[in-house]
């Protein structure tokens, strides 16, 4: 915004843009969606793993380091991994996981990181970039664990994106879709999953959140 020579926040005059927009775009045909939490949730779990994820269910937040353990242990790969500031109190060390807040770097195999909402339509995660949440949680590193709390699963993108025009106003420098694990088709059209990113994402949906 400084380089086009705008304010560093939207004046009166942009909000009022973006909300006229809106008013004369409606929203076009859609599938038919579930709108009850319970059938979001199941949705939301069968597109996840649709898609190559896969996914855990807990009852509490406190019960997240625990599943995270196992996931780790079935896949033969160290109790060790970086996460997001938020998760930094739930009791990863009780449940033997030794985890750091900070941003990822090349050696980190495994991110662990929250999410805004959830998408049951596609089963994505929605991540929005912050001092907290940095985007490169879950790009980086090889295996994705995100937390996704029930109450945050939503119908589909318009819903996720009305939320964040309710909750935070602005959008943030980074707003990620999370489909599964990084994929590409580009040599003899075979897919290939890691190629710009995560070979595995994993989801634990927390009923209970």
């Amino acid at each position: 915004r400084a380089a086009s020579g705008r304010p560093a926040e939207p004046g009166a005059a942009e909000h009022e843009a973006v909300a006229d927009y809106l008013k004369h775009h409606p929203v076009g045909p859609r599938p038919e969606l579930p709108t009850d939490p319970e059938s979001l949730t199941a949705r939301f779990i069968d597109e996840a793993r649709l898609m190559a994820s896969t996914v855990d269910q807990v009852e509490t937040i406190e019960e997240v380091p625990a599943a995270a353990a196992r996931y780790l242990a079935q896949l033969g790969l160290p109790a060790k991994a970086v996460a997001w500031a938020t998760l930094a109190a739930l009791p990863w060390e009780q449940a033997g996981v030794a985890v750091e807040f900070r941003k990822p770097q090349n050696s980190d195999l495994v991110g662990l990181t929250g999410c805004f909402c959830a998408t049951a339509e596609t089963g994505s995660l929605v991540l929005l970039s912050g001092p907290e949440t940095e985007s490169s949680m879950a790009l980086l590193p090889e295996t994705h664990i995100a937390v996704v709390p029930a109450s945050r699963i939503v119908a589909g993108h318009e819903e996720a994106f009305a939320l964040m025009r309710s909750e935070r106003g602005e959008l943030p420098r980074a707003v990620n879709f999370v489909s599964g694990p990084s994929r590409t088709g580009d040599i003899e059209q075979t897919i290939v999953l890691g190629a710009h990113g995560p070979y595995r994402v994993h989801a634990i949906v927390v009923r209970g959140a």
